[in-house]
């Protein structure tokens, strides 16, 4: 239930963020919250990770299909007291969703985070991020345990 749970609080907020991104700011617009360092900017994403092939929405729609297929087989794979890794996937698996929402409604990603050292990405970006971040972190330790014994 937890997992589910955090599937559904990642993609509602998500989609909350960027509906009200949508809402308040232009296309391309741009406003800091802290000069030089955060603003939100509006971009519509038709391309993957920094605009990479670009209006290619059917590939990415199945892509992402595809990915869900494996986050899904991936959770059913993992024991019940793998809940880091479970959690891991479920914060892969609304960000994926997010995105996915995005593209199959617009054809492009709503993004508005904008670091300026980095592009612009969204919560789902961050979400998935961190899902990856901890399933290589939770398998690294993992590793590490069966070493040692």
């Amino acid at each position: 239930m937890p997992v589910l749970l955090l599937t559904l609080v990642v993609l509602l907020t998500d989609q909350i963020s960027k509906l009200l991104v949508r809402q308040w700011l232009e296309p391309n617009q741009s406003i800091p919250v802290l000069k030089n360092i955060f603003h939100l900017t509006y971009i519509n994403n038709p391309g993957a990770a920094f605009g990479i092939l670009a209006y290619q929405t059917p590939l990415f729609i199945i892509s992402t299909l595809a990915v869900i297929a494996l986050i899904v087989i991936a959770y059913k794979q993992f024991p019940v007291h793998r809940l880091t890794l479970k959690l891991a996937l479920a914060l892969q698996l609304g960000g994926a969703l997010g995105n996915l929402l995005d593209r199959i409604r617009f054809g492009y990603v709503v993004d508005f985070l904008d670091f300026r050292v980095w592009p612009v990405f969204n919560l789902a970006d961050v979400a998935i991020v961190l899902g990856v971040g901890l399933t290589i972190w939770e398998l690294w330790r993992r590793e590490e345990k069966e070493g040692a014994q």
